[in-house]
């Protein structure tokens, strides 16, 4: 099943992003090659795709886990999280409909 993981960032998260970013992506990468990736990306603080120093507000990932305790401990392990990008993570199934 497919799960939304909604993560909610620390202000001023920019730095810790930066320094977890090699890691997350490479997690994400892995979700992806296994074809359970089905989206992620940042939210922008600011309505732009380019937001520079004025950083992210957190960020989403629609992936498949076998079940929401795996989803939840997936998230809690995220790289965000651990270099203190991330104040919360929000995990909830998710039903795809369309596409």
């Amino acid at each position: 099943m497919y799960y939304s993981i909604y993560a909610t960032d620390h202000a001023d998260s920019l730095d810790a992003r930066n320094r977890g970013r090699p890691a997350h992506l490479a997690r994400l990468n892995e979700l992806l090659e296994q074809g359970r990736l089905l989206v992620s990306g940042p939210n922008p603080r600011i309505d732009s795709a380019e937001p520079g120093a004025a950083g992210f507000s957190g960020s989403v990932i629609i992936a498949e886990f076998d079940s929401l305790e795996e989803a939840q401990a997936w998230a809690e392990a995220d790289p965000y999280f651990a270099a203190g990008a991330y104040a919360r993570v929000e995990v909830k199934p998710f039903n795809k409909v369309l596409p």
